[in-house]
């Protein structure tokens, strides 16, 4: 072959002396091909580098070999570990990976079968807050168009996914802002068209009620999962004549938006303020002082999806349903509630 040219089927079939029809079974894993000449095939391909066409393979099995990635989240620490998580499962796989993302999932909730048809998707990964649409969900599974979901609130039972216990999770942050001696504690909420503030949002007023503490609404601040929004809840927060010990922010770009206000407003952290996220997206350990914060491992979460997918597409077995544990990452935003804290009365 000469130096330079991409291998071809053609080349692979001659160096393996076989047909170029037994190539194509080979990588299309066919049946009817012998152990011994697949490895055959296998070794020549693999030294002459050969790589099989993708979209060839598609239209002889009427498969793209393509799999969305939909989503509508304005973290895009959060974004960057969901395609990583599922890019790293698809090395070395037959199926590439296409990122959808859309402003606002509600708008195109009717839409959703015209949309991953339109790019020739063989199934897709829904993220939060598709994960729990209605619409979305009734359209894909009338059509017996195969998608999983990555931690759905609702409904358990429609289809494989990936999940973690927001309310606990939220509780357990809760509770180790309680047992620092804080007992004015505000809460900066995300997007309200995400299942998982109010999930969150219920994990913490369930651990003040059980510690004997009153949830106050003034004290509850409206974000969207940006750090800009953070930014403006925590100045809200923070400029009351009583202001609350520590902030709890629903996720960590809105945690490093409340720490870049209290530095403005020159309110210590974590002396005068603590302040705590959730997720341990990579902006937790970037900021001073870095985040206090829940670790949720969403990389691994949506690896975990995509690899269902890819089961459901191959008809081989697969979990129904992953459950993973979260866990409490102590750092240098949260401290001890200073002396002379204000009532929660």
């Amino acid at each position: 072959m000469e130096q330079g040219r991409r291998a071809t089927i053609v080349d692979v079939a001659r160096e393996a002396d076989v047909s170029i029809k037994t190539v194509s079974r080979v990588f299309n894993d066919a049946p009817n091909v012998t152990a011994k000449t697949r490895e055959r095939v296998i070794k020549v391909a693999t030294a002459l580098h050969y790589h099989p066409n993708v979209v060839a393979q598609g239209l002889v099995g009427r498969r793209s070999y393509l799999l969305g990635l939909f989503y509508e989240n304005p973290s895009p620490n959060y974004v960057v570990e969901l395609q990583q998580g599922a890019l790293d499962r698809l090395h070395g796989e037959k199926y590439r990976l296409v990122v959808l993302p859309v402003e606002q999932v509600s708008a195109i909730a009717e839409n959703i079968l015209s949309l991953v048809r339109s790019a020739a998707l063989d199934g897709i990964v829904l993220t939060p807050p598709a994960s729990d649409h209605p619409v979305i969900i009734e359209r894909l599974k009338a059509a017996h168009f195969p998608f999983v979901r990555i931690a759905p609130t609702r409904s358990p039972d429609l289809g494989p996914h990936t999940i973690t216990d927001d309310v606990g999770a939220a509780r357990m942050m809760t509770e180790y802002l309680i047992s620092l001696g804080h007992r004015r504690i505000g809460m900066i909420k995300g997007d309200p068209s995400h299942p998982s503030s109010e999930a969150r949002l219920l994990g913490f007023s369930n651990a003040l009620s059980a510690a004997g503490l009153k949830m106050r609404l003034d004290d509850i601040e409206q974000g969207m999962y940006t750090f800009e929004s953070g930014f403006e809840a925590a100045r809200r927060l923070l400029s009351r004549s009583e202001r609350p010990t520590a902030i709890f922010a629903q996720n960590d770009d809105m945690a490093a938006g409340a720490i870049m206000a209290a530095h403005d407003l020159r309110i210590e952290v974590p002396g005068a303020l603590s302040i705590a996220g959730f997720d341990d997206s990579a902006i937790a350990k970037i900021v001073w002082p870095r985040l206090t914060t829940i670790h949720q491992p969403v990389f691994d979460m949506a690896r975990a999806a995509t690899d269902m997918l890819v089961a459901m597409l191959e008809k081989k077995p697969h979990e129904q349903v992953i459950n993973y544990p979260v866990a409490l990452v102590t750092r240098q935003s949260t401290g001890p509630a200073p002396k002379g804290q204000p009532s929660t009365d």
